[in-house]
């Protein structure tokens, strides 16, 4: 398929040769798009047949490439609408099985699925939720509370929380999880561990046997920002050469957690994911580590949107159920 600065490209050409210009341009379009090509022995057709005939082309080509795009953008945009409704029908189902009217503390965890938690306790109503406080793992979580109307607390105020909804990275078997995509996962932990009850929700693609099998870009790790360069040393020794310091996006410089500290993502090979718990305990020890973004054995359930309107919930137990998109009120 052609590419579009082509198109750009071409015109520009011809529109130097109508108008003299005689700055050399610094990319000429291939002479097959353009057609000046004509041999030793051929006359050249005059400047205004060859821009009619070239845009002529140009038009042609313009119509295939749109068609192609629109096409794309319509899969894009049909696989983006499957994607948020998993999300979407997880985090209701989770919240209709697990947020009971007796709850009157509730964590909010971080993540693209979250803002559906959030959305089906509103559902629920004022006279629910004007009883009920409401504690953030983070910034995001924060708005979406402050924003829905609820009832903002702070884990010091409230260290036990009836139960904690929150997204994740990667499910494996047993319900050990990888968090911290956002940089959220101290204090995701916090709210898991002082939490009766600690749900996952998340879509389809993060349902999987072993950890590390969908999540490429490695563990987790908050660290002290004056430690990093040592921890990164410590981690390629224990298993992880690829460990790298998470860099930010849109400034110069690292990633900085909501605690100020900085974040290393260390990728581990399939040996070392299959006993999340040991190697969750040899990397607290390094000396700088804040906490990883291993969560073992701390799930009660985990429950997964899947692409036919369905929902798989996984126990802890190693019960495993799905609900029928039919029976998933919305």
């Amino acid at each position: 398929m052609p590419k579009l600065p082509r198109l750009a490209l071409a015109i520009e050409s011809h529109l130097r040769g109508v108008l003299g210009s005689t700055r050399r341009p610094s990319t000429m379009p291939s002479p097959a798009l353009l057609k000046l090509d004509h041999g030793p022995n051929s006359n050249p057709p005059s400047r205004r047949g060859s821009m009619a005939q070239t845009l002529s082309g140009l038009t042609m080509e313009s119509s295939v490439q749109s068609s192609y795009v629109r096409d794309a953008l319509k899969r894009a945009t049909m696989q983006l609408e499957v994607l948020e409704s998993a999300k979407r029908l997880a985090a209701y189902t989770a919240v209709d099985h697990h947020v009971l009217p007796e709850h009157t503390v509730i964590g909010v965890g971080s993540g693209s699925t979250v803002p559906y938690v959030v959305d089906r306790i509103i559902q629920q109503g004022d006279k629910l939720n004007k009883h009920r406080v409401f504690i953030p793992t983070g910034f995001q979580s924060k708005e979406l509370i402050v924003r829905g109307g609820l009832k903002l607390g702070d884990v010091d105020q409230y260290p036990t929380i009836d139960v904690t909804i929150d997204g994740a990275d990667e499910v494996d078997a047993e319900l050990n999880c990888i968090k911290g995509g956002g940089a959220c996962h101290l204090r995701e932990k916090v709210l898991a561990e002082a939490a009766e009850v600690f749900v996952v929700v998340a879509d389809y693609r993060k349902n999987t046997g072993l950890l590390g099998k969908s999540w490429k870009q490695g563990v987790p790790i908050e660290v002290a920002p004056f430690a990093y360069a040592k921890l990164l040393q410590n981690l390629h020794r224990l298993g992880s050469p690829e460990a790298t310091l998470r860099m930010a996006k849109m400034k110069a410089g690292p990633i900085v957690t909501d605690n100020g500290n900085f974040c290393i993502d260390a990728p581990f090979d399939e040996a070392y994911m299959k006993d999340p718990h040991d190697l969750l305990a040899k990397i607290k020890m390094l000396t700088g580590v804040v906490e990883v973004g291993l969560f073992c054995g701390m799930a009660k359930a985990a429950y997964f949107g899947n692409e036919d309107g369905s929902v798989t919930v996984r126990y802890e137990s190693g019960k495993t159920e799905t609900i029928s998109a039919s029976a998933i009120e919305e």
